[in-house]
């Protein structure tokens, strides 16, 4: 019953601000972030009376269902893409994905030079800044352009790649940043060529299979006679995908995206992949999605506003700048007009998830305690950036509806 009682508050809150978000002009996800910071600051602030709540980011049963709605969410990011579609951008998306993630990441580490004090944890500490600033949330970026319509746009199809290109890149960033912390020493030539191998044999299994196993298997699922075999089927290949990237040590949303992109219509008839596009989005939109960026909101800690404000502001226009700056610039190079790479760069300005593991696996290795006793600057960073986290979630959705995202044609 426990469970039920927050979904239920969740949802619902959820929910109405969401449409109040719609009311006034903003995309869905604004409101369902602003609802999970409100229910974060309300269950702190009370914590005796919602002690549930208070700790619900933390909660073990939370998280997988937060888990499973970023898997719903890049499921239906696939579907809404076609395989050509990112063929046709994968060149581009490269040169966007490199350049926001190199500007972002030498951003951050000369932000961490400056503003951390001088110790012998410093190393990890400036290369866990960069590596935050680096990383672009495949999640939040997926629904941002989904609110606004802009999923299948020119500039959509571009940060939706690149951003695909950005997670693969921040799994080396994350295993030279894993071995900094829990080593104090860089990763090996053999561990990055390995992390690399195994990039490549995902990609080459999942594509073998999405081009000729999903096809021929659908084709002899019309024999049989169960109900919604086409949706247990698509949840099927997006979980197997996703064990198998785990598996791996990638990250499971490799695997989700990878199955809703070999989904397509011509997989089933255009009636059934019609039926199962709703079905999908219907979980993911009215019930996973929500729960997922409430989960977010929920996670922010003001404390850190207090303590350090400078440190605060800094560390968030460096992280939409960058990002700006750096996919922006590469956009346009690629070809792209002005409007649309402007729109490329805040697009890929979106954190969330990503961060958020990363700044608990710094956080349990006791990275911002050191030194004993930690100056401000240090045991406030965690809040600093998963402030930045939610900040630029919230700030990518408003600067994109204030540029014009909505236009039909994106251009400019």
């Amino acid at each position: 019953m426990e469970l039920l009682t927050i979904l239920l508050i969740l949802l619902v809150v959820t929910r109405a601000c969401g449409e109040v978000a719609l009311r006034f002009g903003q995309p869905v996800l604004v409101g369902e972030l602003l609802g999970g910071i409100a229910l974060g600051v309300v269950a702190r602030q009370f914590e005796g009376t919602f002690p549930v709540l208070a700790n619900l980011p933390d909660h073990e049963v939370f998280r997988a269902i937060s888990d499973l709605g970023v898997f719903f969410l890049m499921l239906y990011a696939g579907m809404e893409m076609h395989p050509r579609d990112l063929v046709g951008t994968s060149g581009k998306a490269l040169n966007v994905a490199i350049g926001g993630m190199v500007v972002p990441l030498a951003a951050g580490l000369a932000l961490g030079w400056i503003a951390l004090p001088q110790s012998e944890y410093l190393v990890p500490q400036v290369a866990f800044l960069g590596t935050a600033l680096a990383i672009t949330a495949v999640p939040v970026a997926v629904k941002v352009l989904m609110d606004l319509k802009r999923l299948d746009s020119r500039p959509g199809k571009m940060i939706v790649s690149a951003a695909i290109f950005d997670d693969i890149i921040s799994l080396v960033l994350l295993a030279i940043l894993t071995a900094l912390i829990r080593t104090g020493e860089w990763p090996g030539a053999t561990g990055l060529l390995l992390l690399g191998g195994k990039v490549l044999g995902f990609l080459v299994v999942t594509v073998l299979v999405g081009h000729f196993v999903m096809p021929w298997v659908a084709d002899r699922l019309k024999w049989l006679k169960l109900e919604e075999l086409e949706f247990s089927w698509l949840l099927m290949v997006g979980l197997g995908f996703a064990v198998f990237a785990e598996a791996l040590h990638l990250h499971f949303i490799l695997g989700a995206f990878a199955a809703g992109l070999f989904f397509t219509r011509r997989t089933f008839n255009q009636t059934a992949f019609k039926a199962v596009n709703q079905k999908v989005s219907a979980i993911t939109n009215g019930f996973l999605a929500p729960l997922f960026f409430a989960g977010i909101g929920m996670h922010l800690d003001v404390s850190a506003f207090t303590a350090i404000p400078g440190f605060v502001f800094t560390l968030v226009a460096v992280a939409v700048l960058a990002k700006v700056i750096g996919a922006g610039v590469a956009a346009y190079w690629s070809g792209l007009k002005r409007k649309e790479s402007l729109e490329v760069g805040i697009g890929m300005s979106a954190r969330g998830a990503v961060e958020l593991i990363i700044a608990d696996i710094a956080l349990r290795a006791g990275l911002f305690n050191r030194p004993d006793p930690p100056p401000p600057v240090i045991e406030h960073m965690f809040s600093a950036v998963v402030i930045m986290a939610i900040a630029t979630t919230l700030l990518t959705p408003i600067l994109l509806r204030w540029l014009g995202a909505g236009d039909k044609d994106g251009s400019g």
